[in-house]
């Protein structure tokens, strides 16, 4: 198992549907942003959030971490080679964390969160075989999200994208404050400042870059799962 992390506007989901049809051996499971995205329960989360995010911060990560830990307990069982696209792991350490920093979350949903996190996940979501890390200045990930235009997004900011991006930085490469199980597991940095999907031959070393990271880290054992109970304060 693989996950693939990014920032908005990174590619990551046009990144794995080329890449599925070029390497057809592995699967891929892509985020299931359509659960906080469309209308569910009526609202959009995401555009909630997004508009009005010290009242929807807790609400949507809430909701993603529960989507997310769903989902990767299913697809850990897989035995074949999947990747995700993203994970519980980089929507605490990066988004989740972003907020509480940026003070959308009151001290008690930050504890309500992150009490819920370290009871979901260590001991129950096995860690990945690695990472994989599409890379992208948070400008040009800016133009691509205006680009692109969904409504959503409308109301996102560069300084956000920044913000996001210095999370996964500290997340995926200086693996600062993150669960025991994944210190070590090996992480490929792809940068994706280039439009891969029109320019064949950048995209055609990617997926070289892809093949050799996955070749070699096959037997690549993650740690097991650490039993880190977590008490209120």
């Amino acid at each position: 198992m693989y996950i693939l992390e990014g920032n908005i506007g990174a590619g990551k989901s046009t990144f794995l549907k080329m890449l599925a049809h070029a390497l057809p051996s592995i699967s891929i499971s892509l985020e299931p942003i359509n659960n906080w995205q469309k209308q569910v329960y009526g609202q959009s989360l995401l555009t909630n959030f997004y508009q009005n995010p010290n009242r929807w911060a807790y609400t949507l990560e809430t909701f993603a971490m529960m989507s997310r830990v769903q989902e990767h307990i299913q697809e850990q069982k897989n035995t074949g080679c999947i990747i995700f696209e993203r994970s519980v792991y980089s929507g605490h350490y990066c988004f989740a964390q972003n907020s509480n920093e940026n003070g959308f979350m009151s001290e008690l949903e930050w504890e309500l969160y992150t009490h819920w996190f370290h009871f979901l996940i260590p001991g129950r979501c096995m860690a990945p075989q690695g990472f994989i890390f599409l890379q992208v200045d948070p400008q040009i990930a800016y133009e691509r999200i205006r680009k692109r235009n969904r409504h959503a997004e409308k109301n996102l900011s560069l300084a956000y994208l920044k913000q996001i991006d210095k999370k996964h930085e500290l997340f995926l490469l200086e693996k600062k404050n993150i669960l025991h199980e994944l210190i070590d597991v090996p992480v490929l940095i792809l940068n994706c400042n280039e439009e891969f999907e029109t320019d064949t031959v950048q995209f055609k070393n990617h997926v070289e870059q892809v093949q050799q990271f996955l070749s070699q880290t096959q037997r690549f054992k993650p740690a097991a799962p650490s039993q880190q109970p977590h008490q209120f304060a």
